[in-house]
C-alpha cells in the first residue's frame, strides 16, 4: 500500500520539504508515503476561482492511481481522532489499496473531486496554512502507522 499525498502548489519552504522527508522515510515501504505536488493555476489570468479550480482539478485526476482509494481534505470534511485514523490505516493496508489524499489550492478543491472522492476528512478546526497541511499529514500518518504497530513513537 501506498499512502500518496495529491496537493496543488510547489516550490515550498525547506522547512516543509525537510519535515516531509523525515516523517516520509520513518515509513516503511509496505506503507510508504509519498507526494505529488500539482502545479496550481496562475492567479492572474483573469479567471474565475472555479475556472482555475478546474483546471488544477484536472492536473489532479492526472496524478491519481488507477483504483486507489480517494480522500479529500476538507474543512468541512469528518473529523478523526488519530487512534481512528490509524484505525482505517490498517482496514487499508489490509484491503491492499493505495490511499490517495487530495489537498487543494488557495481556493480549495473543485467540486468534481468532492463528489468523486470516498471521503472527506479535515485534519483541524483551525485554518492551516497548505504547508503546514503537509507536515501535520505526514505526521499523523506516521503516528497512526505507529500505533497500528506499537512503535513507541506514539505514547497513550
Amino acid at each position: 500500500m501506498k499512502l500518496i499525498v495529491i496537493a496543488v502548489g510547489n516550490r515550498m519552504p525547506a522547512w516543509v520539504e525537510t519535515a516531509w522527508d523525515d516523517y516520509a522515510k520513518r515509513l516503511p515501504p509496505d506503507c510508504a508515503l509519498e507526494l505529488r505536488e500539482v502545479k496550481p493555476e496562475p492567479r492572474t489570468t483573469g479567471k474565475t476561482p472555479a475556472q482555475m479550480m478546474a483546471a488544477e482539478a484536472r492536473r489532479i485526476e492526472a496524478a491519481i492511481p488507477a483504483g486507489a482509494l480517494r480522500l479529500t481534505l476538507d474543512e468541512r470534511g469528518r473529523d478523526l481522532t488519530t487512534m481512528a485514523l490509524s484505525q482505517r490505516l490498517e482496514q487499508w493496508r489490509g484491503e491492499g489499496r493505495d490511499v490517495v489524499f487530495l489537498v487543494g489550492g488557495p481556493d480549495g478543491l473543485d467540486s468534481s473531486l468532492k463528489a468523486a472522492s470516498d471521503g472527506q476528512i479535515r485534519l483541524s478546526s483551525l485554518t492551516l496554512p497548505h504547508p503546514m497541511v503537509r507536515v501535520v499529514l505526514a505526521e499523523q500518518l506516521y503516528r497512526a502507522w505507529a500505533i497500528m504497530t506499537n512503535h513507541p513513537y506514539h505514547r497513550a
